[in-house]
């Protein structure tokens, strides 16, 4: 079974900094709510309303011109579908409780570590020395979202605090994640059509024996 990034190696990725953009844009999130965690609930909650609208778009709009280069680039799209419905609703109800806020958070923040792990595994089949910086950063991020999505008391910790690592975790992740695009981008480039053709071939025969 290829993994879920292999058609990359075939075709350039297109606008691979986009996940660069929103983990840069996540990150600084994580810094505000981290230098200013007293700021008012309306305050905070249209900060993570604005992350995710923009994060959704940006996925939407990655996922949609990378359709024919990403093996399952429809869980991408429909993921950043529900990113940007996650943000409309947090910035349609700005008086939600810091909970219930943490609730919507951590469910977003729990289905992108998941995907980073999955990525990670992927990004392992083919060789690279950076799968394991992928996975953990994915593990980490899940970590915080449980936290999030059960709201227990952790280590003395408030709620803003644990939103802001599990942004952290997202925006350091995505950041890696454009890196590693950037570099399918180059060494996709660099495949002749005649080796495309035996990859092709190659995939066929193993389907062929996987089945058979």
């Amino acid at each position: 079974m290829e993994p879920t990034f292999l058609k990359s190696i075939k075709s350039a990725i297109k606008h691979w900094y986009i996940p660069l953009l929103v983990g840069l844009f996540f990150i600084i999130v994580s810094i505000v709510a981290f230098t200013s965690p007293g700021s008012s609930l309306l305050t905070l909650s249209f900060l993570f309303a604005l992350s995710f609208l923009f994060g959704g778009i940006s996925e939407t709009v990655f996922s949609i011109v990378n359709r024919h280069q990403l093996e399952n680039w429809g869980w991408s799209l429909a993921f950043g579908i529900l990113t940007f419905i996650v943000g409309i609703s947090l910035m349609s109800h700005p008086a939600l409780s810091i909970s219930v806020m943490a609730f919507y958070i951590g469910f977003i923040i729990l289905f992108r570590s998941v995907s980073a792990i999955g990525f990670a595994m992927d990004v392992k089949r083919y060789g690279d020395k950076n799968w394991g910086v992928l996975l953990v950063l994915g593990i980490l991020g899940t970590i915080f979202s449980f936290i999030l999505i059960w709201n227990p008391v952790f280590a003395g910790m408030s709620m803003v605090v644990l939103i802001a690592l599990s942004f952290m975790f997202a925006g350091l992740f995505s950041i890696a994640l454009a890196f590693q695009l950037k570099r399918l981008h180059k060494s996709s480039k660099k495949i002749s059509a005649e080796l495309r053709k035996r990859y092709d071939d190659l995939v066929k025969d193993i389907d062929r024996e996987w089945y058979s």
